[in-house]
């Protein structure tokens, strides 16, 4: 955020920039103050992350209001949990988004750019939890971090855990996506020093409870150094990896 502001002023200064065009940039600091619509324009200074969007139940009124306000900013954008009808309505207003379908998150039409040192893996469990893990996946990716993936690795088959041991250690985080019992993190937590964030998916039959079976058995691990979010919040862990990774030197 430093380097827009310090743009647009540059651009004042040499002509490009209008004085109506820096004054509709300045006035949505620290928030953009619209009656039913206050963006956090300042979080990227405060924490490192701009103010992600989080798509489930906005109109598409909503997420156009918002569209509008990041671009008129220059602020990096990513919105989760938007289906392909909101999207295609969006698109025709704004060309420069992107859609990352599996994944259900909008970003700006732009190259994820690693700036983070560290790197992440995300793993999940089986094909059923990708939805989550590609949210985990691409967040990942568009907050900052260079970022890998292996999916379909659950502990009905402990030979696809066990040969990806090797390459373990050489992660500053870990997420592990996984449903059902909601195994894979704990195993994975007994074969490295690295951290490990678990994500519980509500993927599984009746006694899963909507992922609280998952949940419950990773809040209970016998396993160091594992971390819980909430259920199907791939976007969490991302955010706390990014969080992780900005913090090494």
């Amino acid at each position: 955020m430093k380097k827009i502001i310090l743009k647009k002023i540059k651009d004042f200064k040499t002509g490009k920039l209008s004085e109506k065009e820096l004054f509709l940039f300045l006035q949505n600091f620290p928030f953009s103050n619209d009656p039913h619509l206050k963006l956090d324009f300042h979080r990227k200074l405060r924490r490192g992350i701009p103010e992600v969007i989080f798509g489930q139940g906005k109109s598409v009124e909503q997420l156009r209001r918002i569209v509008k306000k990041f671009t008129e900013v220059g602020e990096e954008m990513l919105i989760t949990r938007v289906d392909v009808e909101r999207y295609a309505a969006l698109k025709n207003d704004f060309s420069h988004l992107k859609y990352h379908a599996a994944a259900r998150i909008i970003t700006s039409d732009r190259q994820a750019k690693a700036v983070n040192k560290g790197k992440v893996l995300v793993l999940s469990a089986g094909a059923s939890d990708e939805k989550v893990a590609e949210e985990a996946y691409i967040s990942s990716l568009y907050l900052g971090n260079k970022t890998e993936k292996e999916y379909d690795v659950g502990v009905a088959c402990l030979a696809r855990v066990l040969s990806l041991q090797k390459k373990f250690n050489g992660y500053s985080v870990i997420i592990a996506v996984a449903g059902m019992e909601g195994a894979l993190p704990s195993v994975v937590a007994g074969l490295t020093s690295t951290p490990i964030i678990a994500v519980p998916t509500s993927v599984g039959y009746g006694s899963n409870f909507g992922g609280l079976s998952a949940l419950l058995s990773m809040l209970n691990s016998c396993a160091g150094g594992i971390s819980v979010v909430n259920i199907d919040n791939g976007f969490g862990a991302a955010y706390q990896a990014t969080l992780i990774n900005q913090k090494i030197s």
